[in-house]
């Protein structure tokens, strides 16, 4: 058994690609904007999930003069294989932080702010109330800029999820990550079942809520698998869908198992389209939070159309 376990690892290895594909182009980031932003950063002792997570849209988000801010610390609660933020045990939540984050976004000028966070599973509710917090305090500090959080699953809990609700968010974010059958190997703390009950519960909450999620790519997954997971979050009414190509932050993190075409990507974004969602974000470094002020934007249009409220 030993033996056939070892050379089906080979095997696999062997199989997984070796070389990122010509159209997978990951500029270094820099510019005086870039550079600008960054000292802002380390001035406010802030974090964003660009530099934890190592995003490959860095140096063009910042260089636009946008940025993901990474609160409740920098320590997360869980251990996911694809991720590169530290896990461990984090300090007690910095309740000035929402203010920092705030009159960053003011410096800034932003039109649109994404506030994500690292796991609290050490706390029943998750860290949610710094989310109000610094919903709250940029719509004071910084009136007209529209708000996209993207939280964690808070392990399914209505009570943490209502408490970011109530501030009313314009997106309401959660990414599903991957397909069911991997969620284990992908992230072993989270559950699919968690996921759900963030997503549909948050239209339950405030139906005119924007509702989003996003899917890697390459981690073993097949494009059946990939529909499945795209019609689960349409049924959970979200909105927005983000689609992406996994990459390996280092050796220590799950590998890639192959990379996606550019043809396969486009076909997905026309079938997320097929399936309903007002909005479909599908390439290779696609992330989270790519193009996020646009969607925004252009889906508010839709929404003073079905709710009828001019001052979307």
């Amino acid at each position: 058994m030993a033996t056939r376990n070892r050379a089906t690892d080979q095997n696999q290895e062997r199989s997984r690609p070796k070389r990122r594909p010509e159209w997978i182009k990951v500029r270094a980031p820099t510019g005086e904007t870039y550079e600008t932003l960054r000292e802002m950063m380390r001035s406010k002792a802030l974090h964003t999930v660009c530099e934890e997570a190592m995003c490959p849209n860095m140096g063009e988000c910042w260089g636009s003069g946008t940025a993901t801010f990474l609160m409740l610390g920098n320590i997360c609660t869980r251990s996911c294989g694809f991720c590169d933020v530290k896990t461990g045990r984090p300090a007690p939540l910095d309740w000035l932080e929402p203010e920092r984050v705030a009159q960053a976004v003011k410096a800034m000028n932003l039109r649109h702010a994404v506030i994500t966070s690292v796991n609290r599973d050490e706390r029943p509710d998750g860290g949610a109330p710094i989310f109000t917090l610094v919903i709250r305090r940029i719509r004071e500090l910084h009136p007209g800029c529209s708000i996209e959080v993207l939280i964690p699953d808070f392990k399914g809990s209505l009570a943490a999820l209502k408490i970011v609700m109530n501030a009313r968010p314009e997106i309401l974010n959660h990414n599903v990550e991957t397909v069911p059958r991997l969620f284990h190997k992908v992230q072993p703390q989270d559950r699919y079942e968690w996921a759900q009950a963030i997503l549909s519960n948050a239209k339950e909450l405030d139906p005119e809520v924007l509702t989003k999620s996003g899917i890697m790519l390459g981690l073993g997954e097949t494009l059946e698998e990939v529909k499945q997971t795209m019609q689960d979050l349409r049924s959970w009414g979200v909105d927005i869908i983000t689609i992406g190509q996994y990459l390996q932050p280092s050796k220590g993190h799950l590998p890639i198992e192959r990379y996606y075409t550019l043809q396969e990507f486009q076909d997905l974004e026309t079938y997320g389209l097929e399936l309903g969602f007002q909005w479909v974000e599908s390439g290779p470094l696609v992330r989270s939070s790519y193009m996020a002020e646009r969607q925004v934007r252009e889906l508010s249009v839709v929404h003073r159309q079905l709710y009828g409220d001019e001052s979307a």
